[in-house]
């Protein structure tokens, strides 16, 4: 492979001739490590405080996440634990095993205790921290510790194993610090996204549950004023309660699973994954295929307009429906799933629309309620019998094209969500391996 002018060949791939190839344990200097500790051994429990306890469930890529299996430590465990050093604003923080990987920085100048498998990075003066971050979340290193790591289902990284990886580095804080900035920009942009889609999302969530129920209602659709007390609670006075029954063509029916196998010879099958987002997903990562080949004549086939109800899951998400609109003959359903079709397909969406509602998902977790194990069920029963509040087909129409618009928005943000993480991605492989310079 040719290596352009003031670039050179390296253990870790081609980078300018100016940067340093180094130790990582050089560049840092020193570690506070807890691994193979546990406060148990000096006679005290994580309970008691509210000094966050940063375990590798807790250090997320990118960021800490202090809701997730989050223990709390007492002052007095804070002194006899961190013997070692506190925390400080932007150190670096990395998991060592289960996950391996996780890069975050302390965002700021609370108090945390380390617990096991979380290492607390001081770089030297000469090493900017948030480049550092920047690289330790690249390809390059990443790749390093999947090489490096050992262990068959947890992966992980002995500490000596660690101190030997390789990195290059700008030999200039100068040069470390633009790049970093340039990141930080990036990530600013995208996380400004992602606020924009989850404020988004919570508006069409609250949106639905307004005109899903009739609190709101559209212009020109105000035929009988007041309301009545339902089974689905207040509605209306011009809308009708109905069960779910008597708005089916076919259904509830449940799927069928068979043995999948690698490759795509059999039988395209969806995943519990292509509906657990409440819309249709197809993609190689939720669509499974069956050793079996199903005959064409098969009624598991799905067309589109099918609703897809999922009978099995966990508490939350339960009963979560997706309105199938695929390519027809192409695509069958598993057994965790009920597939309904519709007389109208403006009920069909309709019911879609309600079955992903507040009031909708407070049916499912009701109906399932009282199923054991870890995955409740709804019956085909339940499902059959589930209350449904109905407008005129107009209104429904009117309902569904309001709410179509605002998924359509939230589509459009995604995918430039998308897009922006793709081009980091790419600015990242570019910047951390010198092949742009930026001083």
């Amino acid at each position: 492979m040719e290596v352009k002018p003031g670039y050179e060949q390296t253990e870790i791939g081609v980078i300018p001739e100016d940067w340093k190839v180094m130790p990582f344990i050089e560049a840092v200097g020193s570690y506070i490590d807890y691994r193979g500790r546990t406060p148990r051994k000096l006679g005290l429990s994580w309970g008691g405080g509210d000094i966050l306890a940063l375990s590798a469930n807790n250090v997320q890529m990118g960021r800490i996440d202090p809701d997730k299996e989050a223990y709390f430590g007492s002052e007095e465990l804070y002194r006899k634990w961190m013997v070692q050093g506190e925390c400080e604003t932007g150190d670096v923080l990395l998991t060592m095993e289960a996950p391996l990987g996780n890069v975050a920085q302390i965002p700021d100048s609370k108090r945390y205790i380390l617990s096991q498998r979380v290492l607390l990075i001081k770089p030297r003066n000469w090493l900017h921290r948030d480049f550092l971050t920047h690289y330790m979340k690249g390809f390059v290193f990443q790749k390093q510790l999947s090489l490096n790591s050992t262990g068959s289902t947890a992966k992980g990284i002995q500490r000596r194993t660690l101190d030997d990886i390789l990195i290059g580095l700008p030999p200039t804080r100068a040069e470390q610090e633009a790049i970093a900035e340039a990141l930080g920009d990036a990530d600013a942009f995208i996380e400004s996204l992602e606020r924009l889609v989850a404020k988004k999302r919570q508006l069409k969530q609250g949106a639905m549950q307004e005109l899903l129920t009739g609190k709101k209602r559209l212009p020109g659709f105000t035929v009988m004023p007041g309301c009545k007390r339902t089974a689905v609670g207040m509605i209306p006075e011009d809308w009708d309660v109905v069960s779910l029954r008597a708005l089916l063509k076919q259904g509830p029916t449940n799927g069928w699973s068979g043995r999948c196998v690698e490759g795509t010879v059999g039988t395209p099958t969806l995943s519990l994954a292509a509906t657990t987002s409440g819309r249709l997903v197809l993609n190689s990562e939720t669509v499974k295929w069956l050793e079996h080949r199903v005959p064409r004549w098969s009624d598991l086939y799905l067309a589109p307009g099918d609703i897809l109800v999922q009978r099995s899951n966990t508490a939350e998400l339960v009963g979560t429906t997706a309105l199938f609109d695929g390519p027809p003959g192409e695509f069958v359903y598993p057994d965790l799933m009920m597939r309904l079709r519709f007389r109208q397909p403006a009920t069909a969406h309709w019911f879609w629309r309600y079955a992903n509602s507040a009031s909708g998902r407070s049916y499912f977790r009701s109906a399932a309620a009282g199923s054991t194990g870890t995955m409740p069920k709804v019956s085909g029963e339940n499902l059959r019998e589930m209350p449904v509040p109905l407008p005129t087909r107009a209104e429904q129409e009117a309902i569904a094209e309001i709410l179509s618009n605002m998924d359509a928005e939230i589509t459009a943000l995604e995918a430039k969500l998308a897009k922006a993480r793709q081009l980091k991605q790419g600015l990242m492989q570019e910047l951390l391996t010198g092949r742009i310079r930026l001083v």
